[in-house]
């Protein structure tokens, strides 16, 4: 059978997605996550698109070792100089560098000449691997190139020392048929294709990401790249996990195998979610939380009698366990490192202290913790910035009723440690909340989105509630969880706000998605 490498980049053209802001922490959370997946490449990030997003690569290429942690650069040779500072003790190094090769884009977006661009390729290419011993080049809107146009630039451009050739469908404009008579195309007329692996990278545009993806693979594309939950910028990229659980489930007509570890996609797709702010659709393919759920009575009594009437997937493929009650108020620190252990995280004796006393307070109020739970608190402890000025949630007060104006009273401390506090009313309990937030707060603030979901289900489930604002004319998301719902609405507008405070101003402009 043949072996297909995964390609994650959720953490960069995933981090595209308009409104997701990760900071470093977060960053590193989901690397170690996309690790215990089995993912054979991460992208970590773009290190020349700003001072933060540099630091975030490097952590992670210090950090991760059972994967290759890459990062992009521009055909210039200051972005792969700074991509080789971010990337250099990874423990195994590797650039991806891009160009575009459509008309359109050579004309209109790069001005240059099919000359020039080719040119351009190699001798960024032969640059970079003068230091970097893997290097993958991107034909930046390959689906739209002329095919003669890229048997030519791909033969020079893996003389120059080129390992991966990826031929993007950048616009998501391709259809399966079309992307993978591309690919055998490029297989039977490049001449050198056999020194270099193939890779696919799909934007689902059109709906056909993962089709395309699957597609490809089967015209002998041995890398696949693509996100976890499928986003990504507009209407994202090719799900990972669909493409996962595709080949394994129909493995009579995709003969291929991966490293990755299909049990650890529920837990991924989750972390993800909540990090990203990007709630995924209940109906979303092999992590939507209607998955596995049967309304139809046909269906229920089929499955009931034998799953495989309705189900060609198992909850547990994927990880979802339909019984994860684990600890309670009587359960000790032992018990509850334990646990934790079993979930994969490692955290420090400040951490885990801070981490079982949110459990312990979290028993006095809820019966029966869950895995969902206590996942929620332990990606809060992991991702919390330490020794960062921020606003902080000192005490608050509500009133409300059907016959009363809501008034909401707050008191915080500021990023200079000064107090303060006031009142405000709103057209609900919630807006009269944010108005006082907003009014306390120095920064230029404008809401833009507020989601409530719940963590579980029973009516002393946590509350996860996700933000999206504009602070100082710069867009930040921001959540927050809590039993009690406005307790949660205050946090995430906070976690919103105090982003700006670790934000890094950009020292070069964001690429266009590949």
């Amino acid at each position: 059978m043949v072996h297909v490498n995964i390609f994650d980049t959720t953490l960069r053209d995933g981090e595209q997605s308009p409104g997701v802001n990760l900071n470093q922490l977060e960053k590193l959370e989901i690397a170690r996550q996309l690790e215990r997946f089995g993912v054979d490449i991460m992208e970590a990030g773009f290190p020349a698109s700003s001072q933060g997003d540099f630091e975030a690569v490097k952590a992670i290429a210090q950090t991760i070792k059972n994967s290759s942690v890459t990062g992009l650069a521009r055909a210039t040779k200051s972005d792969i100089d700074i991509a080789w500072d971010a990337l250099k003790d990874a423990a195994e190094p590797r650039l991806h560098v891009f160009l575009a090769t459509s008309p359109i884009h050579m004309k209109y977006k790069l001005m240059k000449t099919p000359e020039e661009v080719i040119n351009t390729a190699v001798d960024m290419v032969r640059y970079a691997k003068q230091r970097f011993p893997h290097i993958e080049w991107s034909a930046e809107d390959a689906s739209r190139s002329d095919l003669d146009f890229l048997v030519q630039i791909i033969t020079k451009v893996i003389d120059a020392g080129a390992t991966v050739i990826n031929l993007p469908d950048t616009v998501g404009y391709t259809t399966p048929e079309e992307y993978g008579r591309m690919f055998r195309y490029i297989r039977e007329n490049v001449p050198n294709i056999h020194k270099a692996a193939l890779s696919c990278h799909c934007h689902d545009d059109l709906g056909m990401a993962v089709a395309n993806s699957l597609a490809a693979i089967e015209n002998g594309v041995t890398q696949v790249e693509g996100t976890i939950n499928g986003i990504g910028e507009r209407a994202g990229n090719a799900s990972l996990e669909e493409i996962a659980v595709a080949l394994n489930i129909r493995n009579d007509k995709y003969p291929y195998t991966t490293n990755l570890v299909l049990k650890e996609i529920k837990r991924t797709s989750d972390l993800i979610s909540r990090l990203t702010g990007m709630i995924v659709p209940p109906n979303k393919a092999v992590v939507g939380r209607n998955a596995f759920a049967h309304e139809s009575g046909i269906h229920q009594d089929g499955v009931l009698k034998n799953a495989l009437t309705y189900e060609i997937i198992t909850p547990e493929l994927v990880g979802v366990n339909s019984n994860d009650l684990v600890l309670g108020k009587h359960s000790g620190r032992h018990a509850f490192k334990d646990k934790i252990e079993q979930l994969g995280y490692t955290l420090s004796p400040e951490k885990l202290g801070e981490a079982f006393t949110s459990f312990k307070q979290l028993t006095d109020r809820k019966k029966e913790v869950t895995d969902e739970d206590l996942f929620t608190i332990l990606t809060d402890i992991q991702t919390a910035a330490i020794d960062v000025k921020k606003y902080e949630l000192v005490a608050f007060q509500v009133q409300y009723g059907s016959a009363n104006l809501p008034t909401a009273t707050v008191a915080l401390t500021t990023p200079e440690g000064i107090r303060v506090e006031t009142a405000r009313t709103g057209s609900g309990s919630v807006e009269a909340l944010m108005n006082t937030l907003e009014a306390l707060i120095e920064e230029e603030i404008h809401l833009t989105d507020f989601r409530l979901s719940s963590v579980g289900q029973g009516r002393d489930a946590l509350a996860e509630v996700h933000v999206k604002m504009t602070v100082n004319g710069t867009s930040f998301s921001g959540r927050g969880s809590a039993q009690d719902v406005l307790e949660a609405s205050a946090k995430s507008f906070l976690n919103a706000v105090n982003r700006v405070f670790y934000n890094q101003k950009a020292i070069v402009q964001e690429p266009a998605a590949l």
